[in-house]
């Protein structure tokens, strides 16, 4: 990580759960870390938990990631503010539940804009930022982290429940491709951004229900365990791209 200290790190849906999770660490790292999330007031709570100098390295912007001006405005801001930007962490989520054959068209349009676009949307300014953070051999260099799931590669099958994840874990899927279509990108692009698709299983943050839990029989990850793999990830050497990490709890029976 020594490699990225001092460098400018953005996570998405810094406010809570493995988002808030990855900022911690980040901070640790020594990164100077802008935080979007909608409920800004979280993260600036989140500030009082750190220390004096942390919090210094920690500044909050307001922002939608569904909103493709409001996305271009906040990546604006931080070049302006903090300058190029190295690392971004696509961890804004949302998942409704009910069945997507029958569930208000309104809410499966919510979890496709939060989860698909809002990605693609900071992916597109953080590009951008990052084309001008150019290595010594003037290619330019970064690091995209895709908060993924392993329901972007399996939809498991719950005896005795009704199905209740709808769409959500088509939007995972379109991740895992994207993963794949932003690496060819980048590549055919003549520059060394790496991208990197994390894939936990279920973790205790506020989109969980108390009856997944239960479904699981607690065996369940926290958001620091998604973080430990973002910062293994990010750790690599300049030529290392780690492409997909899968984390599942022990025992995990789906």
């Amino acid at each position: 990580m020594e490699q990225l200290k001092s460098k400018i790190a953005v996570v998405t849906g810094a406010s809570s759960g493995i988002g808030a999770a990855v900022v911690k660490d980040l901070l640790k790292a020594q990164l100077i870390v802008i935080g979007l999330a909608r409920r800004i007031e979280r993260v600036e709570q989140l500030k009082q938990q750190l220390t004096g100098e942390e919090q210094q390295r920690l500044h909050a912007i307001r922002c939608d990631v569904t909103n493709a001006t409001a996305v271009a405005e906040a990546f604006k801001e931080i070049s302006l503010s903090h300058g190029s930007i190295h690392v971004i962490v696509n961890n804004a989520g949302c998942l409704r539940m009910g069945q997507l054959c029958q569930m208000p068209p309104e809410q499966i349009e919510e979890v496709l804009q939060t989860n698909i676009m809002g990605v693609v949307n900071c992916t597109r300014n953080g590009f951008a930022a990052m084309q001008e953070a150019a290595g010594a051999d003037g290619q330019p260099r970064g690091h995209i982290i895709l908060i993924n799931s392993i329901l972007g590669h399996n939809v498991p099958v719950i005896p005795g429940h009704v199905p209740s994840l709808n769409i959500y874990p088509a939007t995972k899927y379109a991740l895992t491709a994207m993963n794949e279509i932003y690496r060819q990108e980048f590549r055919a692009l003549g520059t060394r951004i790496k991208v990197t698709s994390i894939s936990p299983g279920l973790v205790d943050t506020e989109l969980i229900t108390e009856e997944q839990k239960k479904i699981c029989h607690g065996i369940i990850l926290q958001p620091e365990d998604v973080s430990r793999a973002v910062m293994f990830a990010l750790s690599s050497p300049p030529h290392v791209n780690i492409y997909e990490l899968i984390v599942k709890p022990a025992g995990d029976m789906i």
